[in-house]
């Protein structure tokens, strides 16, 4: 091979340099590899310690083979183009100056597949070391690059190197969870965040379509956890960072096009939600989709089937389902006709006793704000909740009344149910059928609220004072419910505490001389004691 700059380093000194650190070692060894190709056979030595038992040394070698290949590729030491076999280097006619290109190529190439089995490592300080050496690769190469031009992107870009990265990330067995997180710092460079959407999808495809329907709890928590990292720009002006700059052409390439960022990011949720999740993922994902997925989908409604199987999941899911059907609705013109019904259907008495309790009726205020409510639809509600209200605990009670009072505030015609005459002034049958599930055909215009009467003589007396007041005329200012939907028993009681403190209540104390007789005669006041 040919020589380069000859090296001053002493082999003798670098031996017994190796033998006390082997960081001493492995350095010293990057140094004559990079300033002697007659030492070029040393990389397998820093390679080597890459498989090493102690983290300090593969943490050690992992940062000299960063600086090794960053080294040799701005150099221009390493082979441009389709790579030859080795044995094809032995048989074929190369000069020692490709032979020794074409060696480091194959050396480099190795260095990656080894960094991306360290990102499973045990010790985090070495996934995070092979993850940013791999990052680091990514940014080198792409501005000396080892593939020929690709025209297609209008620029090269080492997309099959950061694939490979995204893949180590979407671990099908392995939490990935902090690595993620560090990688975040990555996701702010266009061109990194662009590749890594495209990435995911071909993923996610590959992965999901082979396991035909079976949930993977691990991958697909990765794949969220990635795909949630990712906030997209909202403006051209944003696709400003990038890890790999391009000097010409910057606005032919794909991945500083806002446009292409947006399809990338549809087909990524889309590719996603389309397979069957874990019950606890539907929720994550449904919180974060009104504010960070639908805005920047060009067809939003195309999260319709999502939407609905989310809906069958039940409980809080449900729920949050209809908070993202109601955005389609609102904001996308989506005809979603069995909302109202399918809200209807979660108002059970479990609503009452579950964590989610205060996000399920402050959602449900939203849905049932509009004043254009049919007027069947908002009796149907009001009657719901009131049955309801008769098993209901105090501190859900003291949000609850107020909220039916609210709605007959909205929709004056509702007042029906509370100046029936028939209801407060003898027994009758109910008209209201509880288990429609249908409001259309529940009948609750043909009844009243005669609960409400009944919750007036409720045991806990804030109870029976917010019940009372639905007797009065109702002003048509509402009241504020915020600060009720997450009153609970304990709060309750310590709001009584503090007010029988501050009661004054007068007292009068006698100490007792006996057990049964008193100074005073206390006994002989209320007793004939002989």
């Amino acid at each position: 091979m040919a020589t380069s700059t000859s090296s001053n380093v002493n082999m003798d000194e670098l031996e017994g340099t190796a033998k006390k650190s082997s960081k001493n070692g492995i350095n010293s060894k990057l140094d004559l590899v990079i300033n002697n190709r007659k030492h070029a056979n040393y990389v397998f030595d820093i390679l080597e310690y890459l498989q090493a038992d102690k983290d300090k040394d593969v943490v050690s070698a992992v940062n000299a083979s960063k600086k090794l290949f960053c080294v040799l590729l701005k150099r221009g030491d390493l082979f441009v183009g389709k790579l030859p076999s080795e044995e094809d280097i032995l048989s074929a006619d190369h000069n020692a100056e490709q032979k020794y290109r074409m060696f480091m190529r194959h050396r480099y190439n190795i260095c990656k597949d080894l960094l991306l089995e360290l990102i499973h490592h045990e010790s985090f300080k070495v996934k995070e070391s092979a993850l940013v050496t791999l990052m680091k690769f990514v940014s080198v190469e792409g501005r000396f690059p080892l593939l020929a031009k690709d025209w297609e992107e209008h620029y090269h870009f080492p997309r099959e190197l950061l694939k490979a990265v995204a893949g180590q990330l979407l671990s099908e067995n392995e939490d990935m969870a902090l690595l993620i997180s560090r990688f975040q710092e990555f996701l702010e460079m266009a061109d990194v965040r662009y590749y890594i959407m495209r990435s995911i999808s071909d993923s996610v495809v590959r992965v999901m379509g082979k396991a035909k329907g079976v949930i993977l709890p691990v991958y697909q928590g990765n794949v969220f956890l990635l795909t949630s990292s990712i906030c997209m720009p909202t403006q051209e002006a944003e696709l400003s960072n990038f890890l790999v700059k391009q000097a010409a052409k910057q606005g032919d390439w794909k991945a500083a096009k806002l446009k292409e960022h947006k399809r990338a990011f549809e087909q990524m949720w889309i590719c996603f939600l389309k397979y069957k999740l874990p019950s606890s993922m539907y929720k994550k994902v449904l919180v974060i989709l009104h504010d960070s997925i639908l805005p920047h989908m060009s067809k939003p409604t195309l999260m319709i089937d999502f939407l609905t199987a989310a809906y069958d999941v039940g409980g809080a899911i449900s729920l949050l389902a209809l908070n993202g059907l109601f955005v389609l609705i609102h904001q996308h013109n989506l005809d979603y006709p069995d909302f109202y019904k399918k809200l209807y259907s979660l108002l059970e008495p479990s609503v009452f006793h579950v964590k989610y309790r205060a996000r399920f009726f402050h959602l449900t205020n939203i849905f049932l704000s509009s004043s254009h409510l049919p007027i069947y639809l908002v009796a149907a509600f009001a009657k719901r909740l009131s049955r309801l209200a008769l098993t209901a605990p105090p501190a859900t009670l003291l949000m609850i009344l107020p909220f039916i009072c609210n709605l007959i505030r909205r929709h004056p015609a509702c007042r029906v149910l509370i100046h029936r005459l028939s209801a407060s002034d003898e027994p009758c049958d109910d008209p209201y059928l509880m288990e429609v599930d249908d409001p259309a055909h529940c009948h609750a215009l043909e009844s009243s609220l005669w609960e409400l009467q009944t919750l007036q003589k409720h045991y806990h007396p804030d109870v029976a004072k917010a019940a009372i007041a639905i007797n009065k005329p109702l002003t048509e200012q509402e009241d504020d419910i915020s600060k009720l939907l997450e009153l609970s028993a304990y709060e309750m009681f310590e709001r009584s505490l503090k007010e029988k403190e501050n009661q004054a209540v007068p007292l009068e104390l006698e100490v007792a001389t006996q057990l049964l007789q008193g100074s005073g005669a206390v006994l002989r006041a209320h007793f004939s004691l002989e």
